[in-house]
């Protein structure tokens, strides 16, 4: 890795008060000034000493990157606000370090090229950089956050494109790092240009937080240079309705308006958005500022993020809340990613009850239990024989097991019991 031009220390407490709006609304002024160390903002953390020297501890090993427009965000009077658990090194990141690992996902086992995994057959990612304009405490490559932000040297970047370029079967490139957006625009332009012009690559995917964490770095300069090298989808990771404002909305539409996709990929975190309520809030924030919920992520069994884990159960009941009860497309699919590069599984509520060759028995998100006819089969009520429950359906005895009471057979009776207008 060759060192990176962007960052750099600051020099004093990096709030907004005080700060030109055109300093605020440069990217390159926001990396420069991110917080390296707590230290720098402990006493607007009320901060006491025996905190502070636990949170230093931590950054010994997992370091510390905070832009200041991510911390204005927060409310730093609440040791619980959601946008300070992801930004602030937390002590049991060491004392839990040993239930997790480096690189539970197996990516190096799969790279035929450092920094190049190649796991689905069609698809390879490639880690440009290990630079982030926030280093989120929940990250999956924790292993590679080291001293100094530093890009993939031009050497290394050209073996992984010239592995692309001899494997016909990759379609999709993933543009990954670290966060590729920290790079300069010619730089990116650059990897971009010699991947476009590999034939069989069909689709560049690029991850990114830093529509959630620099919503200024989304500039008309990167856009025309994603729009020259389309088709891109922009995959981003927004884990709390805190995150998105006027600033990040106007990030995505700068991206949309010059034809790059946008996804969500959030990630499921303990204490921070672990309940069906802030998932569907978010979500349907995201739908209005055109973004596609596509994944909620299961936190991954990395060293120093055991406290973020929620329950797989967890992720369940909140897909349960979601489905039916808020609009289809703005349902994410809740995936775990295997270990040892076992690749993502969906996890989602049984909605399949039982199954006969002539039926299905469904339940729908009321709980009503219903049968479906199979395609070409007549279902003949089967008097002889007794059955009650779900086996009455399969029968052909009844269609359906309603409950007692749902919201929407409430509604149909009011609706009843009134002449329509």
């Amino acid at each position: 890795m060759g060192e990176q031009e962007i960052p750099g220390s600051i020099q004093a407490l990096p709030l907004k008060q005080g700060v030109e709006h055109n300093e605020w609304s440069n990217w390159k002024w926001q990396m420069r000034n991110r917080i390296s160390s707590v230290s720098e903002i402990k006493d607007s953390l009320n901060l006491n000493s025996k905190q502070l020297a636990e949170m230093m501890l931590v950054e010994d090993r997992f370091r510390t990157a905070i832009t200041p427009y991510y911390l204005s965000l927060a409310n730093l009077e609440d040791p619980n606000d959601p946008i300070l658990k992801q930004a602030l090194p937390d002590i049991r990141e060491l004392e839990m370090a040993d239930f997790g690992e480096a690189d539970p996902l197996s990516e190096e086992d799969d790279m035929p090229v450092d920094g190049l995994t190649h796991r689905y057959d069609d698809r390879s990612l490639l880690v440009v950089t290990n630079a982030c304009a926030m280093l989120c405490r929940h990250c999956t490559r924790k292993r590679i956050w080291n001293s100094v932000d530093a890009a993939v040297s031009s050497d290394n970047i050209d073996k992984m494109i010239a592995y692309i370029a001899r494997t016909p079967i990759i379609r999709d490139v993933i543009v990954s790092g670290g966060d590729p957006f920290t790079l300069p625009t010619q730089r990116l332009a650059e990897i971009l240009s010699k991947l476009r012009a590999i034939p069989h690559v069909e689709i560049i995917r690029i991850g990114t937080r830093t529509p959630v964490t620099v919503p200024m770095r989304i500039d008309n300069e990167l856009c025309e240079t994603l729009d020259r090298y389309g088709p891109i989808w922009v995959n981003t990771q927004f884990n709390h309705p805190n995150e998105i404002t006027d600033d990040s909305a106007a990030a995505v539409d700068r991206l949309i308006r010059h034809g790059v996709c946008v996804n969500n990929q959030s990630v499921l975190l303990k204490g921070i958005n672990d309940d069906p309520e802030t998932i569907k809030v978010l979500c349907r924030k995201l739908v209005r500022i055109k973004v596609r919920p596509y994944y909620l992520f299961q936190c991954d069994q990395v060293e120093g993020v055991e406290h973020f884990r929620a329950r797989v159960s967890k992720g369940v009941e909140i897909m349960e809340s979601l489905r039916g009860h808020t609009t289809g497309f703005s349902i994410p699919t809740f995936v775990v990613d295997g270990p040892e590069g076992t690749g993502k599984i969906p996890i989602m509520p049984n909605y399949l009850i039982s199954q006969s060759e002539k039926m299905s028995v469904l339940r729908n998100y009321e709980g009503i239990i219903v049968g479906y006819r199979e395609a070409g089969e007549r279902i003949t009520p089967q008097e002889n024989r007794t059955s009650s429950g779900v086996a009455s359906i399969l029968a052909g005895k009844r269609s359906c097991l309603v409950p007692t009471e749902t919201k929407r057979m409430i509604r149909r009776n009011r609706n009843e019991a009134c002449p329509r207008m």
